[in-house]
């Protein structure tokens, strides 16, 4: 448990004395963090071993550790931890952001780069998708639906021990895509590795990293945050484009190939929808695959 959450599950439960030095603590974490023993305890009014008690009372080795763990959980930031209200963004905020993360990553990926990708991807015999986490684990998925359907036989996995299971069993000539929106993923950086030894081709949708700089092409988005913490991060949507980019350009290097597969599952939506549908076929231009 982070030393944050020991504090505010401790509450009620220290004496009198660690409770203010507790309570201080929450209120103004970047001063805890920062203050030295002696200014933590003047300001909570008080002495240096109620400090030192409520480090051991905490799970602490010493105040020292205490200290540590409180700048670790500063670093986060106050936009977590300040007790204040929030005022509700407007529904708009919710568009401005995708904009803005989208007019961020124009122009940011290498059209040289895309075009040697998506070779790779139409010559390889299977294309692995790697990506960890509640953002980057939805886009693997996402980056196996556009694929297959361009008949590139395509499998995504987000389970780390299966990453680095299917990445042991991989040719040399085989794809590995990896995703993630920090670029900071020890599970997905691992398994490539595995996969590059075994001779497997490396691509990275990700920001300037180690992840990056393993693959052998790198697609390169960045990431923004706001101090709206409530909002869903936008940042998927420049790892969303960044997939289309490749997978466009995989359909058009392929094209005969990917206008038979998605000419079938046309025809195959189109069959299953006349059944559940009484619209004119005028209306029936929906987007291929729902």
């Amino acid at each position: 448990m982070d030393i944050i959450s020991k504090i505010k599950e401790g509450l009620g439960h220290f004496s009198p004395a660690e409770e203010k030095v507790a309570r201080l603590i929450l209120a103004e974490l970047n001063f805890a963090a920062s203050a030295s023993i002696s200014e933590l305890a003047e300001k909570a009014q008080v002495s240096h071993a109620s400090i030192t008690r409520l480090a051991r009372s905490l799970g602490c080795t010493n105040v020292r550790d205490l200290k540590f763990q409180l700048t670790q959980s500063a670093a986060i930031g106050e936009r977590f931890t300040n007790p204040e209200p929030i005022e509700k963004e407007k529904i708009s905020h919710v568009y401005t952001s995708i904009q803005e993360i989208l007019t961020l990553n124009a122009g940011l990926i290498d059209e040289a780069v895309v075009e040697q990708a998506s070779e790779v991807i139409c010559a390889t015999r299977h294309c692995l998708i790697f990506g960890v986490g509640g953002g980057s684990s939805l886009m693997a998925q996402e980056c196996q639906n556009r694929l297959f359907r361009l008949d590139v036989l395509s499998n995504a996995h987000s389970d780390p021990m299966m990453m680095r299971m299917v990445a042991a069993t991989v040719n040399k000539g085989d794809v590995v895509i990896c995703l993630s929106l920090s670029g900071v993923s020890p599970d997905v950086k691992a398994a490539a590795l595995i996969a590059k030894e075994y001779g497997a081709e490396i691509i990275a949708i990700c920001p300037v990293s180690d992840l990056a700089d393993i693959a052998d092409h790198h697609l390169v988005i960045k990431t923004q945050e706001s101090d709206y913490i409530f909002k869903p991060s936008a940042a998927r949507y420049a790892m969303m484009a960044a997939v289309d980019i490749l997978s466009s350009e995989v359909a058009i290097r392929n094209q005969k190939r990917s206008r038979e597969k998605l000419r079938r599952l046309k025809t195959q939506l189109d069959q299953h929808r006349d059944k559940n549908s009484n619209m004119p076929p005028a209306d029936k231009r929906f987007p291929l695959g729902d």
